[in-house]
């Protein structure tokens, strides 16, 4: 995502890098006339995707990951009596990862780190599945986190 950038940046370099890459690029508009909001507004006319908001993001990237709308059932609410206390709402979306998902995270991870993205093509789990799986071993104190999406096995 480009927040900001001018017409001759090193971040429309890497904007383009990811694009070839097959990536995503989202890119935030700016005021026409700010030499810093050139790049992003060239970007969105050479097709990034506009965001305005975080549902801009969410909406493109939700079936790449897999996520589901999580919803709240407020219904509980509703028919709980007063003097009991409110009851917290229940999400309907997946509780966690199952141990046969945390297999094989953990067989896809070695002492040196690796990429998350590289651990779902690995295990051919949904990106979601293996951020759900690393989040429980990491609370268990199984792996370490290097860096923006580097992952490794914890020593010992």
């Amino acid at each position: 995502m480009i927040i900001e950038a001018a017409a001759r940046s090193g971040t429309l370099a890497t904007a383009r890098y990811a694009n070839e890459m097959g990536r995503e690029v989202f890119a935030v508009p700016g005021h026409p006339l700010d030499p810093r909001a050139e790049g992003t507004n060239r970007l969105i006319k050479q097709g990034a995707t506009l965001v305005t908001s975080a549902e801009d993001v969410i909406e493109v990237l939700r079936p790449i990951t897999g996520l589901q709308d999580i919803r709240v059932d407020y219904t509980a609410l509703a028919a709980a009596p007063a003097e009991a206390g409110p009851p917290s709402p229940r999400l309907n979306s997946a509780a966690g990862a199952s141990d046969q998902e945390k297999s094989a995270v953990l067989a896809a991870l070695g002492p040196a780190p690796i990429t998350i993205d590289a651990i779902a093509r690995d295990t051919a789990l949904s990106a979601q599945s293996v951020q759900i799986a690393l989040l429980e071993l990491d609370l268990a104190g199984r792996i370490e986190r290097q860096g923006f999406s580097l992952v490794a096995l914890k020593d010992g």
